[in-house]
């Protein structure tokens, strides 16, 4: 398999380099530029197979050319000790909870897919990767449960002052663990420009092999495909029709992810999404894509600190309308809509439902009665532990969840009491200091 960008289809690097470079050097983002047909594996697969043996099979089938089958199989069995769990809510209703991982999040599975390929690369090759990443603190507090015991990945984490949360003594470097955090004074934007001005420096950071865990590295957009073909195998026997996902768009990951799980050859007929300022529906209740109407040579480059799965999504249709009108279905949902979704789903299925998924499900029953009048069914997902909207359940439900205890840990503020940084050279000066070396 092999990885283009979004703005030179000439362009054919592999995916261990696409991994490594974060971002081509034409200032797009890295897309799959061909996938296989999955359709005679897709036929075998049913409920008893399970997460870790599609991930593993997808990660051979998609990556074979460069490692073999056992090399694929390993990466995915320690990436995964967790697995979605899928619902049947009614008749032709089901809900994927994507929530059961480290931290209450569905990015916890591509964060550790991530880490478990660059382990087990890295490995073979006798490489050390360093990750770089902007953090409000979900971020950090998952890579230290995902790095521990790891011995070919370090991260350098960067946080706005005060915002460290998650960590213990044994995560930091300076004690033998993987992460290194780093306060900076500054706003966002400031502190992710300073980051972003590391990656300007190509030949510095290929030689530190500095890349990313955001949704920019491919590799967290390839777990994510997983999803779709592991819900498929645990309801297609329930299946009399077709099949829809409803997903929050939130950075459209998941979108993207389903949509190259169709180009696997999985029977998906179409995304309900809630419409957004960047993906939203004309007075004819057709999918606009508003940056579109800006050609691509005239845009600023993407940077590994900011994903673009925009671009991505734009990339996928190639600005064919007709195809993204019979794919993609945005709705515009009101806030009266989605607190009487949230009212709905826990009085109907007893699920407390956070924004997100409440506002998923709105554009379920602003759309869905078509799917279920022509026997389809549709898949809504669950993306974050809804004890993460406490305060929204609460104010909605009148009660919340109770908290697991995994993620309470993820949330508790750490003072780190060490120096502040001010610039990117500083963060130079700990990327090339003696811990790293």
């Amino acid at each position: 398999m092999k990885f283009t960008s979004t703005r030179n289809k000439d362009l054919r690097v592999s995916f261990s380099q696409a991994v490594n470079d974060c971002i081509p050097s034409d200032g797009g983002v890295f897309v799959p530029a061909d996938i296989e047909d999955l359709r005679r594996w897709l036929y075998y697969i049913d409920e008893n197979t399970s997460f870790t043996s599609i991930a593993g099979t997808l990660t051979s089938a998609l990556i074979k050319d460069e490692f073999s089958p056992i090399i694929c199989e390993t990466i995915a069995t320690s990436a995964f000790p967790f697995e979605p769990k899928i619902r049947q809510l009614d008749d032709k209703l089901f809900f994927m909870e994507l929530y059961n991982g480290f931290t209450g999040h569905h990015r916890d599975y591509g964060v550790s897919y991530l880490c478990s390929y660059l382990e087990a690369t890295n490995q073979l090759a006798g490489k050390k990767t360093i990750l770089l990443d902007y953090t409000s603190g979900e971020l950090g507090a998952l890579l230290a449960k995902v790095l521990k015991g790891k011995k070919n990945i370090k991260a350098v984490l960067v946080y706005k002052k005060g915002t460290v949360r998650g960590l213990c003594d044994e995560d930091y470097v300076w004690n033998g663990g993987n992460i290194l955090p780093v306060e900076m004074d500054g706003s966002e934007a400031y502190i992710k420009n300073c980051i972003s001005e590391v990656f300007t420096d190509k030949e510095y950071v290929h030689s530190k092999n500095i890349t990313v865990a955001n949704m920019t590295n491919v590799c967290r957009l390839l777990a994510q495909i997983f999803f779709f073909p592991y819900s498929f195998a645990q309801i297609k026997s329930k299946l009399d029709g077709d099949i829809y996902y409803a997903v929050d768009s939130g950075n459209y990951g998941s979108l993207i992810a389903g949509l190259y799980s169709w180009r696997l050859a999985l029977p998906v007929s179409g995304f309900f999404v809630p419409s957004t300022a960047a993906l939203c529906v004309n007075p004819a209740g057709e999918p606009v894509m508003l940056n579109s109407m800006v050609n691509m040579d005239e845009r600023e480059e993407s940077t590994p600190i900011n994903p673009a799965n925009l671009e991505r999504l734009e990339s996928f249709f190639e600005q064919n309308k007709l195809m993204m009108r019979n794919f993609v279905y945005p709705v515009n949902v009101s806030e009266k809509q989605r607190e009487i979704a949230a009212k709905e789903l826990y009085m109907k299925y007893g699920i407390y439902a956070d924004k997100e998924t409440a506002r998923s499900y709105a554009t379920i029953k602003e759309r869905g009665d078509d799917v279920f009048s022509d026997e389809g069914s549709i898949v809504l997902m669950g993306l974050k532990h809804p004890s993460l909207s406490a305060d929204y359940c609460r104010h909605v439900l009148g009660e919340a969840p109770q908290m697991p205890e995994n993620i309470a840990e993820s949330l508790k503020p750490v003072e780190l009491d060490r120096p502040v940084i001010e610039n990117s050279m500083q963060l130079k000066e700990i990327l090339s200091g003696k811990l790293f070396s």
